[in-house]
């Protein structure tokens, strides 16, 4: 007799044989054919919502390098929903007044929004 809530240990042991390691090198997702494709998906991403211009290399600036991050997104019964590669730059590598001077994130609180929303349906 079980338990309500809880599954048989046969299926815990199965789910748990079917772990999706991801890569922690570019040269380890490069070997895949899956990473490669989600590399080149963030790209087309990037370069359809046109985040990031290519320019000359500057000679009197430090180069902020870039990695790659990459995630196996699963759905909730553990399954594999998609493969994820996210390509990120190395901020830490920065230093305040030396290499930026200000921050700054286009990001609005939720107030805000409900203030203009509101403001919109008044007029």
């Amino acid at each position: 007799m079980s338990v309500k809530g809880t599954r048989p240990l046969a299926e815990i042991y199965e789910r748990a044989q079917v772990a999706i390691l991801e890569p922690c090198s570019f040269e380890e997702a490069e070997a895949d054919e899956g990473w490669k494709q989600a590399m080149v998906e963030e790209i087309k991403m990037s370069q359809k919502s046109q985040t990031w211009e290519l320019v000359e290399r500057p000679t009197n600036r430090k180069i902020i390098g870039v990695k790659w991050v990459y995630r196996a997104k699963q759905n909730a019964d553990g399954s594999l929903n998609k493969l994820k590669g996210r390509l990120v730059v190395k901020g830490f590598s920065q230093r305040y007044g030396l290499d930026y001077m200000e921050t700054f994130a286009p990001v609005a609180k939720l107030d805000t929004i409900r203030l203009l929303v509101a403001l919109a349906a008044q007029k």
